[in-house]
């Protein structure tokens, strides 16, 4: 069960409801819906919570709450906190929004962008001693490694990006994109020549 359903700890109607929202843009996003209401209730709440805490505020299974933690866990979007006096494993979220959608975007990296490509070397290093592969296929492969280790440096480049000058370069927003668009119009140009002198 992953809605909210006769919790006896009563939330506020907007904490519910961004509760509820988040776990399911989660499920939108390919996270399951309770592991995104457990990180919005946690990312909300004053004080850290204990898994059974987290269990009877959201009127999840245990055992649920159990495994939605250690994939949390395992994206470092929430930690362990030490409770004086109780011997139960207490969790906070992490709460700095840039170092949480940073490690999001780190996670999605590692489990994403990453294995495709390898696949895509892999693929290309079989395909250039493939003698029945067709240059267009060959060509195809290429330009989709090309694309994919682009995002991939980028990714990196912006994740050592330090938040500062990030948090600035986002809020540039178009300022951004008028200041390259001269560069992209001369590059264009470029292109364009070069394919008439080949051509």
């Amino acid at each position: 069960m992953t809605e909210i359903t006769n919790n006896p700890k009563q939330l506020s109607p907007a904490v519910e409801r961004f509760i509820l929202h988040w776990g399911d843009l989660g499920g939108q996003w390919g996270v399951n819906r309770s592991v995104a209401q457990i990180h919005a209730l946690l990312y909300l709440s004053e004080a850290p919570q204990t898994a059974e805490d987290i269990a009877e505020t959201l009127g999840l299974a245990r055992s649920n709450v159990s495994n939605s933690i250690k994939e949390l866990m395992g994206w470092r979007l929430i930690h362990r906190v030490p409770v004086m006096g109780d011997r139960r494993d207490h969790f906070a979220a992490e709460t700095d929004i840039w170092e949480m959608v940073t490690r999001i975007a780190q996670g999605r990296k590692e489990r994403e962008i990453d294995p495709a490509a390898e696949a895509l070397r892999a693929c290309m290093a079989e395909a250039e001693t493939d003698t029945q592969i067709s240059p267009v296929a060959l060509k195809r492969l290429e330009e989709m490694l090309d694309f994919v280790e682009t995002i991939n440096r980028w990714y990196t480049q912006m994740l050592g990006v330090p938040k500062p000058a990030l948090v600035t370069l986002i809020k540039m927003g178009s300022k951004v994109t008028n200041l390259l668009s001269p560069m992209a119009r001369r590059s264009s140009k470029k292109n364009r020549e070069q394919v008439d002198v080949d051509g």
